[in-house]
């Protein structure tokens, strides 16, 4: 029996010569991939498709996390005119099924029995009422610290294991004339850190009552306090021209032996790689000390808005290409981030991919896998930016760490 992405390709093939027009078979795709090792990923998924004969129409929208992406988005879908595809994180693909936006991929899923290779942790957002409405492409996880290793070296540094020695680490970075903490004071990225120094302080029972139950009194409470008192220890770190500051360009800071850290999810991993870098070697990477043990995620997935036609043929070879073992090991080795699949070999990832692909294992087995607050996996798009509200003012000195615990239960509650 032909397969059905195999029927729906001909299908496809055909309308493209009946109709002689080059654009049937064309994959409108909205994202926000524009570094340069995004892009770099992005092309293998753009060259995949170009040689099952589809092609590639670009829709970028830089900046805010995927934010400016999503405004962009709900004006193309207002105006009737959905993209094909659309680079999404986790409870955002759940708002728009609800609004009954997304199309039905469950043939193809089935066909290719997506839901005995993905986690259950992933098909959580990847599917709606038991339906399967975007292709998972990655997992990241977003509680990394990049270590340049050429300072690391001249200033005698170890790897720390603690929040003691990190910050020991940091101080002696800064003494010695470096940046010790490359970051943008970009809302999301603030909260990126802040996701995992939440983490070293309460662990995971803390962190589940706080950012996914959403307690009251772990968010208003000491560990809350503590959190962010620790944030103002990091600020303390940073340059003076953080402020605005794309994440690639903080990553740059490493790279180039600017900076000694960068706390950042392992998408930054692709931009060390981008530039010639061999994971273990320039440059090292470890968990944020106190939250060794844990792995906070996110999943970027493509959901494919409900079109008609050939477009709708176009998103299953795409979802197809996303999905099959060999586009995720090639994606995933450039983008930094590990498969989504659970049956794929480490053989071809290097140091810290191996290395986050035996902790994403054991994270899960032991319970210990988290979805990420900072990047729309532990709740929801308005509790997410009210929690950015308050911590970036914080980071920004607006309040200190008492009123932003403060500020956080309130924030939360009128975001409900």
């Amino acid at each position: 029996m032909r397969s059905i992405l195999s029927v729906k390709a001909a299908a496809v093939l055909a309308t493209c010569i009946s109709t002689s027009t080059a654009s049937a078979q064309d994959v409108e795709v909205l994202h926000w991939w524009t570094s340069g090792g995004e892009a770099a990923a992005l092309s293998v998924l753009r060259e995949d498709l170009s040689e099952s004969g589809y092609g590639w129409v670009d829709m970028p929208v830089a900046g805010g996390g995927g934010s400016d992406a999503m405004t962009v988005l709900r004006a193309r879908v207002t105006a009737g005119n959905p993209p094909t595809a659309v680079q999404m994180l986790g409870f955002a693909i759940q708002d728009w099924a609800k609004e009954g936006a997304l199309s039905n991929l469950n043939d193809l899923a089935n066909e290719q029995n997506w839901s005995t290779v993905v986690p259950s942790a992933l098909q959580a957002f990847s599917t709606y009422s038991a339906n399967w409405v975007a292709a998972p492409v990655n997992v990241h996880s977003t509680n990394w610290v990049w270590a340049n290793s050429k300072i690391m070296a001249e200033l005698g540094i170890e790897q720390p294991t603690s929040w003691e020695s990190f910050i020991a680490a940091m101080q002696a970075a800064k003494d010695a004339g470096y940046t010790a903490l490359a970051h943008g004071g970009q809302a999301w990225q603030e909260a990126t850190v802040f996701d995992s120094v939440a983490m070293g302080v309460g662990g995971p029972a803390f962190y589940k009552a706080a950012f996914i139950d959403l307690d009251s009194d772990a968010l208003g409470g000491a560990q809350m306090v503590e959190a962010f008192e620790r944030m103002e220890t990091l600020r303390g770190f940073v340059d003076e021209n953080f402020s605005g500051r794309d994440w690639n360009l903080a990553t740059a800071m490493v790279i180039n032996g600017e900076a000694l850290f960068q706390i950042m999810g392992d998408w930054a991993k692709g931009e060390f790689v981008n530039a010639g870098q061999t994971a273990g070697e320039e440059f090292k990477c470890f968990r944020v000390p106190g939250s060794d043990g844990t792995v906070t995620f996110n999943s970027d997935q493509f959901a494919m808005f409900k079109v008609e036609g050939s477009a709708a043929e176009a998103q299953l070879a795409m979802a197809s290409a996303v999905m099959s073992p060999e586009f995720q090991v090639a994606f995933n080795i450039v983008k930094g981030s590990v498969p989504a699949r659970t049956d794929i070999s480490d053989e071809e990832f290097d140091a810290c991919g191996k290395l986050g692909m035996a902790q994403l294992a054991q994270a899960a087995a032991s319970g210990n896998l988290f979805g990420s607050m900072a990047h729309g996996h532990a709740n929801t798009p308005s509790i997410q930016n009210a929690m950015y509200d308050v911590i970036t003012a914080h980071f920004n000195g607006e309040y200190d760490a008492a009123t932003a615990a403060a500020e956080l239960v309130t924030a939360v509650e009128l975001a409900k």
